[in-house]
């Protein structure tokens, strides 16, 4: 098996370097178009693999997708990240040009490739991608559900002094943050419903913290966050690499699921080797259902950019 991570900056490889360590595939090629890096961080990378015990072969490529033919997944990283009072919409007419780019070329050399599409603005790109391809809905995925579910988990944990691992939280909704719907009602530890843990004070709270979670870090940081980013991105790719089928909530179109059609939004779905294997309806209650639609709101007005710009 094969992945192709496109775009080795902090994202990219921290992506790369959790498929490495937890021997995912049998290759993993890294491309960027900044000439070196891609080679320097596969070397790198190549040069932990005695220390930390692992075999996968890394490569290493400027601009060269010749070498990501047979690919299996890509995960496309590319294009400029947030800086302190940038909105991920800010990023789009940069992006877009380089993420419909970055897809024609790996499809160019990988046509059967599932794409898992990390780069801002998330959903707008998830659905750049599918529209732009005329690739099957399911094999375009975008991981920002996965990424604001990480987060809810950790807030959830910081706030009840509860394991993350024993936490079951869903986010829902755009990866954006007025748009994302932290689901607090459905939230449980071991079984147990957060509200016999929390009081609706503190869920709120929870909720608020998930929701500026990314921008949070970028004031911290000066630029977005790429640790739980890339491990988040591993986690989509393990579960259809290995064909897990696990629950993880991601950007997927949707036809009718939700009520809403010709959008890509979060939302959980079973990943497996086809990719998204199945959309998971949860059973909502007004209010998240009112949320969900505004989300959809949101994010088709993003969308249209797309149409006012003219790269769709």
């Amino acid at each position: 098996m094969k992945v192709t991570v496109v775009g080795a900056g902090a994202v990219g490889a921290t992506c790369a370097d959790n498929i490495a360590r937890k021997e995912i595939v049998d290759e993993l090629v890294i491309v960027d178009i900044k000439e070196g890096v891609a080679e320097g961080k596969a070397l790198d990378l190549t040069q932990t693999t005695s220390i930390l015990g692992f075999d996968t072969s890394i490569i290493g490529s400027t601009n060269d997708y010749s070498k990501t033919a047979g690919t299996n997944v890509a995960v496309i990283t590319s294009g400029i990240p947030r800086k302190p009072g940038m909105t991920r919409e800010d990023l789009i007419g940069t992006n877009a040009g380089i993420v419909k780019d970055v897809a024609s070329n790996i499809l160019k050399y990988s046509p059967d490739a599932i794409l898992v599409i990390i780069s801002n603005p998330m959903d707008t790109m998830t659905y750049l991608a599918l529209k732009s391809l005329g690739l099957n809905k399911n094999r375009i995925i975008g991981m920002g559900g996965a990424l604001d579910s990480s987060r809810f988990k950790t807030y959830l944990s910081l706030a009840s002094g509860v394991s993350q691992n024993d936490i079951q939280a869903t986010v829902i909704g755009g990866h954006g943050d007025t748009t994302m719907i932290p689901l607090t009602r459905l939230a449980t530890c071991q079984g147990i419903n957060f509200s016999k843990l929390l009081s609706s004070e503190q869920l709120q709270k929870v909720a608020e913290d998930t929701m500026v979670g990314g921008a949070t870090l970028t004031k911290l940081l000066g630029t977005s966050a790429w640790y739980a980013p890339g491990a988040a991105g591993m986690a989509v790719v393990e579960s259809i690499i290995r064909d897990e089928k696990k629950i993880i909530p991601c950007s997927v179109y949707l036809d009718g699921e939700y009520g809403e059609s010709d959008i890509c939004i979060g939302v959980p779905v079973v990943l497996g080797k086809n990719g998204v294997e199945k959309i998971i309806e949860l059973d909502l209650n007004e209010i998240e259902k009112e949320k969900f639609k505004a989300s959809a709101q949101a994010v088709r007005n993003m969308n249209q950019v797309l149409f006012d710009m003219n790269v769709l």
